[in-house]
């Protein structure tokens, strides 16, 4: 009886064994990722004395790679016959990679240029992952499963997030920056030996006259909703990291929160992002899955306006953070779920790579961008007047999409009678 009563809680799409694997890959992976963002930099100050500007190229080594190969990945990937080979390749090369600093901390000729090219290589071998996921993740799952799917995983990047300060730090004490990467290392190894646990049906590989790296791109120019999603994003990374660039050092300096208060606040952010994933299907079930899309984007920008307009005594001004974050990273998470979702299902199999990695390229090609503009125009208007463009400007992002067709979207392409209709395909039988 009570093992019956234990069931309800176990989710679903957990029971399908190939997905509860992929699902498990990820997961691991996600949080040995958030291991290696604190453990990384805090080697580098702690073992060779890195500065400012040594942290810079640090952060620059591992996102740049996103920024240079994603669109060349996905043309390559979307001509292989198996992504989830690829994926595990990537996963046994991101081992190699993190697991390269302890070892040469151990024979005493760790450098910063070895951090360097490690965070690169992660970097690098991250971008092939992520633009082949998808693949694999369509071919596990029926279209009516994907939001299911998409909320599991995002539930699982949130709870990552939310874990990172407490366990990445605890990690640093216990073992020290260079070996808690082990750790790391061993998350991508858990994950490429549970990918090698599964078999999906996937696509073909692109005809190789038909996969050149632009098509992607193009496809993306020429589909209207794919084309204000896009511009969206765009638009709401570029003002979100001018908000990033300055957030610490307003809360810090202008709020006068210390280092715990400010963790507590971050850590609603996380706590936010949870209750997005749990509840995100029954949003994209109640309104549709283009209505969520849209809210989602208001609901990620327009509760960071608390943050510049926060002023008065501590708690007062805590409190109004807590809210901001917690109900910014709900916004994010229904946003993320629902487009995920969405891309997902309207996305060509023969383009899918492709695709992903011009995603990825808009992604986080706006990112540095952002950070730098936050950082002149802070030092030309003042930190709240910068965050009031950034967050102003955030909120405008969902202009892209009112016009589109995204906000009358009700059903995943493909899915149920409408979706299939919708797709051109035999809409007969229920």
């Amino acid at each position: 009886m009570t093992r019956h009563a234990r069931l309800p809680a176990v989710p679903e799409l957990l029971r399908d064994r190939p997905f509860r694997r992929y699902w498990t890959a990820q997961s691991v992976s996600l949080l040995g990722d958030e291991v290696h963002r604190i453990a990384l930099p805090l080697a580098a100050v702690l073992l060779l004395g890195a500065g400012a500007t040594d942290l810079g190229l640090l952060t620059a080594a591992a996102l740049l790679p996103a920024l240079l190969f994603s669109v060349p990945a996905g043309a390559w990937a979307d001509r292989r016959r198996s992504r989830r080979r690829v994926m595990i390749a990537a996963d046994l090369g991101r081992m190699a990679a993190v697991a390269s600093v302890p070892v040469a901390y151990a024979l005493d000729a760790l450098t910063l240029t070895h951090l360097y090219a490690a965070a690169f290589a992660v970097g690098t071998l991250g971008a092939l992952f992520n633009v082949c996921a998808g693949t694999v993740y369509v071919a596990l799952l029926p279209v009516e499963r994907y939001v299911q799917g998409s909320s599991l995983l995002n539930g699982s990047r949130a709870l990552a997030f939310t874990a990172r300060p407490g366990l990445g730090g605890a990690l640093v004490q216990m073992a020290t920056a260079p070996f808690a990467l082990l750790l790391d290392a061993l998350s991508y190894l858990v994950s490429a030996l549970f990918l090698g646990r599964i078999s999906p049906a996937e696509p073909p590989p692109a005809v190789q006259m038909k996969s050149r790296a632009t098509t992607g791109i193009r496809w993306v120019l020429r589909t209207p909703a794919m084309r204000a999603c896009v511009a969206a994003v765009a638009t709401l990374n570029f003002f979100n990291f001018i908000f990033q660039a300055l957030f610490v050092l307003y809360a810090t300096r202008e709020l006068g929160l210390g280092p715990g208060l400010l963790g507590v606040v971050l850590g609603a952010g996380g706590i936010g992002g949870l209750a997005g994933a749990v509840l995100a299907a029954r949003v994209v079930a109640r309104f549709g899955v283009g209505p969520a899309m849209t809210a989602g984007f208001a609901g990620f920008s327009v509760p960071l306006t608390l943050i510049p307009l926060a002023d008065g005594p501590t708690p007062l001004v805590a409190g109004m953070l807590l809210a901001a974050e917690f109900a910014s990273a709900f916004g994010v998470m229904i946003l993320d779920i629902s487009a995920n979702s969405y891309f997902s299902a309207a996305i060509p199999d023969a383009l899918r790579s492709r695709v992903l990695g011009a995603l990825q390229t808009v992604n986080f090609g706006v990112r540095p961008l952002g950070a730098l503009a936050g950082g002149a125009l802070g030092g030309a208007l003042g930190l709240r007047p910068t965050l009031w463009v950034a967050t102003a400007g955030a909120t405008l992002a969902v202009l892209w999409l009112l016009p589109s067709p995204v906000p009358r979207i009700r059903r995943l392409p493909g899915a149920g009678p409408a979706g299939r209709a919708a797709a051109g395909e035999p809409s007969g039988a229920a």
